[in-house]
C-alpha cells in the first residue's frame, strides 16, 4: 500500500503543480503564457509596450512621451539652437545639452546651455533652460558661473514661441478625420 512517505509526496507533488499553474492571482482567470518569443514580443507591442510604445499614437490620453519627431518642444529647440554645437541629446531624458559656444568678437567668453524637457505639453513650466558662461583670462585661467539674468528667459521664450507656431502649421496640416 502507500507509506507517509509516498503520501507526503503526493501532496508536496500535488501541491508544487498546482501552486506552479498559470493562474491571474487577482482575477483567478487561466493565464495563457505563448511559447514562440516573436509572438510573445508582437503581443507585448500590441499592448502598447516596448521601447517605441504606441507608434500610432491611437492612445490620446497616454502619459508616455511622443516621438521626437512629433514633439514640438523638442524641434523647437534643436531649430532654435541649430547653431550651437550639439554635446548630447537624451531624448527619453529629456536633456538637450549643448557645447561651449563662442561668438567671433569675444573669444574668451564662451556659454553652453542645457535644456531640460519637463513635460511635453506645451505648457510654459515644461521646459527649463540653464546657461553657465565661462569667462577665460590671457593665461587660461577661465572661471565659470551659472546666468540667471535675462538670457535663459529669452532662449526659452523664443523656443516656446515657435512651439506654438509649429504645432498650428501641424494642426493646419493634419488630415481630417
Amino acid at each position: 500500500m502507500f507509506s507517509i512517505k509516498n503520501i507526503i509526496f503526493l501532496i508536496t507533488l500535488s501541491l508544487t503543480i498546482i501552486g506552479c499553474a498559470k493562474y491571474d492571482p487577482v482575477t483567478g482567470e487561466k493565464v495563457i503564457i505563448e511559447p514562440n518569443p516573436q509572438k510573445k514580443a508582437e503581443e507585448f507591442r500590441d499592448k502598447k509596450g516596448g521601447i517605441f510604445g504606441d507608434i500610432n499614437n491611437s492612445k490620446k490620453n497616454s502619459t508616455t512621451f511622443d516621438f521626437a519627431t512629433s514633439n514640438v518642444l523638442w524641434r523647437a529647440t534643436l531649430k532654435n539652437l541649430d547653431f550651437l554645437p550639439l554635446l548630447n541629446a537624451d531624448y527619453s531624458g529629456g536633456v538637450i545639452i549643448y557645447d561651449w559656444y563662442s561668438d567671433n568678437l569675444n573669444s574668451n567668453e564662451q556659454v553652453k546651455i542645457t535644456v531640460r524637457f519637463l513635460s511635453n505639453e506645451l505648457r510654459s513650466d515644461a521646459v527649463q533652460v540653464t546657461v553657465h558662461k565661462k569667462v577665460c583670462d590671457e593665461n587660461n585661467k577661465c572661471t565659470t558661473t551659472k546666468l540667471n539674468n535675462n538670457f535663459p528667459q529669452e532662449i526659452k521664450d523664443k523656443i516656446l514661441f515657435s512651439a506654438r507656431s509649429m504645432r498650428v502649421e501641424d494642426l493646419k496640416n493634419k488630415p481630417k478625420d
